[in-house]
């Protein structure tokens, strides 16, 4: 039912009148970037479950701010485009991602290559279909308003991309990567004796990545930002985007002819700490605005008007699904969460469905002019962004959360050690088993063969050249 209303509202999208002459470049384009920026309030209209905490036992209630979608589009001096676009939501599921961006491709001749769709991964936004459904107790009700708001954000972005699009003037680019500190590595740090740790330890990423983007009259127009760690130090029933909400308006503040989009790193396992109050979502958003603001101020390398973009999708195998005798003895044992999952697993036994081996893990590259920009799929842990500027120079910006937020990517550490990220994640994203334990070594493969195809420079190639 809920790919038929998929499908439905694809069609009804994609209008015939509303595709043909809007992405035709024209044959005089400026030798310079171009950029257009749009944004749209994403806030449910009604109250409803929230995405992210499974301990939540009622709907929304109000709202600290809103939620917003933004885009930012791009064209290079041989008029090839892109589409930046960040929401305030946990993530975006396959069929919604895969439903935005087949209309982006109809509508807009936009490839998946030039669409990134990152999500703040805040803990205070809607629960989307097809995503986490497990750990939410709702009902047939509950489900409605869930479908109904999930059509309307797709909507919603399919449309706000068309205005970013129609928005593109003459604008000039710079990129550099800033620093902040208040994530704590939690799988290393106990959370309940942190005020009495004199160190943190743990790997952890603190860049903050910044491009800034300029009209013709040297006017900040857009600021895209991001940062490696959890939005989850607000878990109340009001609608937010938690620290990258407050730091995003406190950036529209400073620079009131900016739309500032926040993009999230590979932090799934950093949290902010210390937190669960208003007043410290408040001080880490203007602790990242402060950071934004400081790479903002001075020098910024300027980005060539040369847009390369590459994407592909790899197979991460998973490992075989527990039996059925298992399953039922988790279905009898268990509470919560993992007792529905389990009957739902007995469930597709039961029906003869076979459970899924493999799944499809998106990568991509950006390059805006030598700026490399790599996006990964899913809540992707810190060593992920660490390991990849080992190879390609700690000034490339790495993305987790991109494109389709399937579970959480452990390394092969994390899968040995197990715990949330390394094994109960999976259940709680509803995969019928754990990653296997060559999934860190496919992604890397993956993502060096793929800055191969658009030619991201090494470090020692760089000094080679010179």
């Amino acid at each position: 039912m809920r790919r038929l209303f998929f499908l439905v509202i694809l069609s009804f999208l994609l209008s015939p009148d509303q595709i043909f002459g809007q992405n035709k470049v024209p044959a005089n384009a400026a030798k310079g970037w171009k950029a257009g920026v749009a944004k749209v309030v994403i806030t449910p209209s009604q109250p409803m479950w929230m995405a992210g905490f499974a301990s939540r036992t009622g709907p929304s209630e109000g709202k600290l701010h809103d939620l917003w979608a933004k885009a930012l589009a791009l064209e290079d001096a041989d008029g090839q485009r892109s589409v930046l676009v960040t929401m305030d939501l946990l993530g975006l599921p396959k069929m919604i991602s895969d439903t935005i961006r087949k209309a982006l491709e109809y509508r807009y001749h936009l490839s998946k290559a030039q669409v990134i769709l990152n999500s703040s991964h805040t803990h205070s936004g809607p629960v989307l279909s097809t995503a986490l459904s497990d750990i939410y107790p709702t009902n047939q009700e509950d489900e409605k308003k869930i479908e109904a708001n999930s059509i309307r954000l797709t909507e919603q972005i399919i449309n706000l991309v068309g205005t970013a699009i129609k928005n593109l003037a003459p604008a000039s680019l710079y990129g550099q990567n800033g620093v902040a500190r208040f994530q704590v590595n939690r799988r290393n740090n106990d959370a309940a004796k942190l005020e009495t740790l004199t160190a943190l330890l743990g790997p952890s990423d603190p860049s903050v990545p910044v491009i800034k983007v300029t009209d013709v009259n040297g006017n900040i127009i857009a600021i895209a930002f991001g940062y490696a760690c959890h939005p989850t130090v607000l878990n109340g029933n009001q609608w937010s985007g938690d620290y990258p909400g407050f730091a995003q308006i406190e950036l529209e503040k400073l620079y009131p002819k900016a739309t500032a989009l926040f993009f999230q790193g590979a932090g799934a396992d950093q949290n902010p700490l210390p937190r669960n109050t208003v007043p410290l979502a408040i001080q880490y958003g203007k602790t990242l605005a402060a950071a934004v603001e400081r790479v903002l101020s001075e020098e910024m390398k300027a980005l060539s008007p040369k847009l390369t973009t590459a994407y592909t999708e790899i197979d991460l195998s998973l490992t075989a699904a527990p039996s059925k005798e298992e399953l039922t003895k988790m279905a009898e044992k268990e509470t919560g969460f993992q007792k529905r999952w389990a009957i739902r697993m007995l469930d597709k036994i039961k029906n003869r469905q076979p459970f899924q081996t493999t799944y499809p893990y998106p990568l991509q590259i950006w390059k805006l002019g030598d700026q490399a920009i790599m996006t990964l799929g899913g809540e992707l842990v810190s060593e992920y962004a660490i390991n990849l500027k080992r190879i390609f120079g700690q000034s490339i910006f790495v993305m987790g959360y991109c494109n389709d937020v399937v579970s959480y990517i452990p390394t092969s550490t994390i899968l040995r050690e197990g715990g949330y990220e390394g094994d109960l994640a999976q259940i709680v994203y509803g995969l019928p088993a754990t990653w296997v334990s060559d999934t860190e070594t496919k992604i890397m493969n993956g993502m060096i063969q793929l800055a191969e195809k658009v030619r991201v420079a090494k470090p020692e190639s760089t000094l080679i050249h010179k």
